[in-house]
């Protein structure tokens, strides 16, 4: 598949995760203490340094826990390794790619050079972008897949705004599915009563999204 369309198919529908026992015993498996030292086993170390650093961004430690503190990033890559089908493989990889091209044009420096106010520079950038300009990203990914346009330009900032879209849906599922956020952020109650239809916000858990 070629990336021009892997990137498009990145940008207008991430649906990757699958609530299937195999993503649950993943998000398992990467509840122990955070790892300073983990070796990326789907992705590029590079790219996998990058994706820490992505989450950490959109998910910042604060009063709950940040993407650090739950290895969402070893989530991710071990999703990718063991779970995703290999079209889903190729879109994620080429987003990663993408961003790692962006980011050396941004930056002047590659992905392991970056520190932290780079990353959050880059996730500003894209994600923070105005409506112009996220829907000039969406016309360029439109564009470069376009079979009566082969001649059209690979456009790695178009690429790296689907990724990071990417990266938040999947960072955002992975986090509110951890068994630390599940049992100690939303509401959870591990045996639900009868359904009640009229009842006060803090009978409802406080207002909070209950953990299923």
């Amino acid at each position: 598949m070629k990336r021009r369309q892997v990137l498009k198919n990145l940008g207008l529908g991430a649906g990757y995760v699958i609530a299937a026992p195999a993503v649950f015993n993943i998000l398992q498996s990467c509840k122990s203490e955070p790892k300073n030292d983990w070796e990326p086993v789907f992705m590029n170390a590079a790219n996998g340094y990058a994706l820490s650093q992505v989450l950490d961004v959109i998910l910042p430690k604060t009063d709950t826990p940040g993407a650090s503190e739950l290895n969402i990033a070893q989530f991710i890559d071990s999703y990718m390794d063991e779970v995703a089908g290999d079209k889903q493989r190729e879109e994620f990889k080429a987003g990663a790619n993408a961003f790692a091209l962006s980011f050396k044009e941004n930056f002047d420096k590659e992905l392991e050079d970056g520190d932290a106010e780079d990353f959050e520079q880059a996730v500003a950038k894209y994600l923070g972008a105005d409506e112009e300009t996220r829907n000039g990203y969406l016309k360029r990914i439109s564009e470069t897949q376009d079979p009566e346009a082969p001649e059209a330009d690979f456009d790695a900032h178009a690429g790296s705004y689907a990724y990071l879209n990417a990266v938040r849906d999947l960072g955002i599922w992975a986090w509110k599915n951890s068994e630390a956020v599940g049992e100690n952020v939303l509401w959870y109650d591990p045996i639900p009563g009868a359904y009640l239809g009229c009842i006060s916000t803090e009978e409802a858990g406080g207002g909070k999204t209950m953990s299923l």
